[in-house]
Parts: C-alpha cells; structure tokens; sequence
C-alpha cells in the first residue's frame, strides 16, 4: 500500500559522526535515500556564529550523487548556542549563530531549520526562559522570511529542557509566536515520552502547521531505526496519509549502537519503509 513517496524519506547525518560527510552521502544513495535533512555539527559541517563551510562544494557534492537538502539543523546540544541563554553576551552570540545557519541554509536549498524552544537555568523562573526562547525565536522567524526558509520548531524531553516538552508547550509557542515562518514538527521520541501519538499533534496544531518530522522508533526513549523499538510504523503513516501529511520523514538516528555502523543500519531502516512507497 502506498502511503509515502520515496522522497519524503530523509536520511541524516548525526550518527555517521564518526565518518566523514563524503561516507555519508554515498551511504544514501546506495540506501536509496534521496533527500537529506543536515546535521550542521563538526565534523560534517561547520557551523559558528562568524562563519560555516563551503555550501558551494557541498552543493556540488550532493549534486552528483543525486541529493537534495530540504533541512538544515544547526547543532544545539554540543555547542554553547542555544535559544533562551540567560547570560546576555551568549544570547546574542547564540542569535548570531542560528542567523548564519539560516543563511548557510538558504545557500544549500533549504526550505526548514529545525529549532527548540531552548533550555532555561532551573534556578530561574521558567516564564523568564520561556521569553527569552520566544523572542529569540520570533526574531529568526523575521529572519527566515528574508530567506525563504519557514523554523520549524520540535518537543524534546524534559532531560532536554524545562520548557518545550508537550504538545502544549509546542502550541503555546506557536500562538505568541503568530508568524507565517514559525511552524512545528514533530519528534516522535519527544511524543511519545510524552505519552502523545500523531493524531493528536493534527488535531492540536492542525494539519498545515505540522511542516517536518524527526520521524524514528523507540521505546519510546531512543532515536533508534524503525524495528528497534515498540511504535507502529503502518499505524503512523495511515495517520499522516489521514491528514494529508507531505513533508519529510527524517531519520534522525542518535543511538550510540548505530554510529559504528550507520550504513546497515540505514539500509535496514529503509527497507522497513519500502513496502509503503510502492
């Protein structure tokens, strides 16, 4: 039963970090990816609040294998930059930094970064975070319409952050945000350790809002390839079909098992979607 194109598939980069970026992208195309959501991290993309990597060879580099990139993620849990930093220098720096992944990602192609709504000290108000994650966030929404490229925003779990863990933090955001370039996605992981599914993200958002997913199994702690952990795969994606869902599909894959051999562990991956496509 066909339930996806092949091209809302979208491999990632984030466990090949043991591997280089040229490994990387050949082990999509032999999986059969054609699209790729990009893991701005070191040592695959550079990424700073001054400067980042050649997008003109990486251009190049995708192009002859046959890839595109739809998605730019710039790192935000192993760098200091992150969306509502309290100290104030940080903050402005942490701007500057998501800023030039926009303009790295208008360079590539992109139509979506990936963001959070950051963390806060847990010795501070919550509501003073939360402020400082919104309106850095809105700004960059300004930001991304000069670009062409829509923020989607995702839940983590609350190891993550205190602030943007349910689908009601998400929606939360999304309303005092009120921009045509602030959008959500969903992080299955983040969901379902929040005890929610995909039906109730549409029926909460609704379905136009909902612009990208990081869409694995787990346990549902863990990104982990699909047939690793407890979700049900056919179940989701007759939802998605449901609600007219044509975004991508990432893969974003973190389990440390997986990094030591990503490519059969993206070739397994894939092939547990191939009866969906055709």
């Amino acid at each position: 039963m066909k339930l996806i194109e092949r091209s809302q598939l979208a491999g990632m980069n984030i466990h090949y970090r043991y591997f280089s970026f040229e490994y990387f992208l050949e082990s999509q195309m032999q999986a059969g990816f054609q699209t790729i959501e990009l893991w701005a991290g070191s040592p695959h993309f550079f990424l700073s609040d001054m400067e980042y990597a050649d997008c003109v060879r990486i251009r190049h580099m995708l192009r002859d294998l046959g890839l595109t990139v739809k998605v730019i993620t710039p790192e935000n849990c192993c760098v200091p930059f992150q969306f509502a930093a309290a100290d104030p220098e940080l903050y402005r720096r942490s701007f500057s930094y998501f800023r030039k992944g926009l303009d790295a990602g208008e360079e590539l192609g992109c139509e979506i970064m990936a963001v959070h709504s950051g963390r806060g000290n847990l010795n501070e108000d919550r509501e003073e975070a939360w402020k400082r994650g919104r309106d850095m966030l809105a700004r960059l929404a300004d930001y991304a319409r000069t670009k062409g490229i829509t923020l989607a925003m995702e839940s983590l779990r609350p190891q993550e952050t205190n602030l943007a863990v349910t689908l009601k933090d998400v929606k939360r955001m999304f309303d005092e945000i009120s921009h045509p370039n602030f959008k959500a996605m969903i992080d299955t992981c983040a969901m379902g350790v929040s005890g929610e599914n995909p039906e109730q993200w549409f029926q909460v958002m609704g379905a136009g809002n909902i612009i990208h997913m990081h869409f694995v199994d787990g346990l549902p702690y863990g990104h982990l390839i699909w047939g690793d952990g407890r979700h049900d795969l056919a179940s989701w994606l007759n939802i998605l079909k449901k609600y007219h869902y044509h975004g991508l599909l990432s893969q974003e894959i973190t389990a440390l098992d997986y990094c030591y051999e990503p490519a059969k562990a993206d070739q397994r991956n894939y092939q547990m979607f191939v009866p969906y496509m055709n």
